[in-house]
């Protein structure tokens, strides 16, 4: 079955418990309809980038599955249908990465960005 990432931004009045069963609502869809949760994570309350439905924050919820593209949709559909839901974006990946994801690592583990080449070094 194909791979997927899902990033959710639900409502920032929701609490942490209701944001995170969410998830489980969403994650319960995908497994009734043939598919697999390869694993989760909840990055928090974050700051966005403009407002979405007069919120400038919002939940930021990850999800990584195993589903095939019907339960996919189904899980799209609902999440579009939801009233905490603002936003849903699935990608469709060749593998899923080991660990956790890079909004979950700490600073110093992610390593150097290093030079990009575009000024003269001082």
């Amino acid at each position: 079955m194909p791979l997927y990432e899902h990033v959710m931004i639900a409502r920032q009045d929701l609490s942490n418990a209701q944001a995170e069963g969410l998830m489980d609502h969403f994650t319960a869809i995908i497994s009734d309809n043939g598919g697999s949760i390869v694993g989760t994570e909840y990055w928090g309350v974050k700051t966005m980038a403009y407002k979405i439905n007069k919120n400038r924050k919002g939940h930021y919820l990850y999800v990584r599955t195993d589903a095939p593209s019907a339960a996919i949709q189904e899980m799209e559909r609902l999440a579009r249908l939801h009233d905490d839901v603002m936003r849903v974006l699935t990608i469709k990946v060749d593998a899923h990465g080991e660990g956790p994801s890079v909004q979950m690592q700490k600073r110093d583990e992610r390593g150097d960005r290093g030079d990009r080449g575009d000024r003269p070094r001082r």
